[in-house]
């Protein structure tokens, strides 16, 4: 059996609510068919108080083999370092220091979702609590465990990103791991699991023709494309979003809202409104990654001029009012 303990500390608790919707197959099935035993988790298990400390003791002694930690929720670090912001109830001792001992004996560590990766949206504004994420402290390297920590297995900490992750980014790196299949070189720059960051969320997006003809949105509520008014970077963000939906139908694109970038650290901190486009002589300063800014303005005056009636009907509109026919 792959032993796997799931901790939660500063955070919202969303992984684990996205975590519990996964589908074709359920969660359960998924764990019984890569022989993953959940030996802890805050919305699964049925332990009492001191049942779950005896096994962290367990744990820490070697009586219980740990092949992976995973955290959800940042670390909280505050007040100065002592970590007394978060106190493991029960034991006396903060959750940081559980964590740094717990990763020494699992064979891997894994941060699920942005704030343990990251920092996150706890670690947004001033942050208060000394918000960090396991390995990152937003874009730097180091938090709690460190620049040059490896797991057991000579990993890094795995960095499942994301606010909150698509059940199916869990369950994959976890099974991938169980069955030997995952290695270093599958994770990217950042240690995220590439089968989702070798994408980009607008891959797959359904506004994707309004993108390629610059028909944009005006307002929220719209279907044209969000990118130029609207404030979406899904042309720079790492994930399969719309490639693989939530519940095979959903994304933030799908539900009408920009994408924000969650995947990527410091997305809380956009300095600027979420569904504002920055620009800079009416160009918006977020191209896509791997574009040349001279190219990408070169094409959008062509595909503005070139933009069939239909679409610029119904960007501006909240559902279709041309639908597809001859040309006009």
């Amino acid at each position: 059996m792959f032993n796997v303990l799931w901790l939660q500390s500063g955070g919202c608790g969303g992984c684990s609510l996205s975590l519990l919707n996964a589908e074709s197959p359920d969660l359960m099935t998924r764990f019984k068919s890569t022989g993953i035993n959940m030996l802890w988790h805050p919305s699964l298990s049925e332990a009492s108080a001191d049942e779950f400390i005896h096994v962290l003791n367990d744990i820490i002694s070697g009586e219980i083999h740990l092949d992976a930690l995973c955290l959800e929720g940042s670390v909280m670090q505050g007040p100065n370092g002592t970590g007394k912001f978060h106190i493991l109830a029960g034991t006396g001792k903060p959750m940081m220091t559980w964590l740094e001992e717990l990763a020494e004996k699992a064979q891997y560590t894994l941060a699920i979702g942005s704030c343990a990766a990251f920092g996150g949206i706890t670690a947004a504004g001033s942050n208060p609590g000394d918000a960090c994420g396991l390995q990152y402290d937003g874009k730097e390297v180091g938090g709690l465990l460190g620049t040059d920590w490896q797991s057991p297995s000579k990993f890094p900490v795995i960095n499942v990103a994301g606010c909150p992750t698509h059940p199916d980014w869990v369950t994959d790196v976890l099974s991938q791991l169980a069955m030997g299949d995952l290695r270093t070189e599958h994770l990217d720059e950042l240690n995220r699991p590439r089968n989702y960051t070798d994408h980009l969320v607008h891959h797959g997006c359904g506004r994707s023709e309004y993108y390629e003809y610059k028909a944009s949105a005006e307002k929220l509520g719209d279907i044209g494309c969000m990118m130029e008014h609207k404030g979406c970077i899904g042309t720079q963000a790492r994930a399969d979003c719309n490639i693989r939906p939530w519940n095979g139908k959903g994304s933030c694109l799908d539900g009408g809202y920009p994408c924000i970038n969650c995947t990527a650290p410091e997305f809380e901190e956009p300095r600027k409104s979420f569904t504002e486009t920055p620009k800079i002589a009416g160009i918006p300063i977020g191209l896509p990654t791997d574009m040349p800014k001279a190219w990408f303005v070169a094409l959008s005056s062509l595909s503005k001029a070139a933009t069939p009636k239909r679409l610029k009907d119904n960007a501006t509109a909240s559902k279709i009012i041309t639908p597809p026919g001859k040309q006009n």
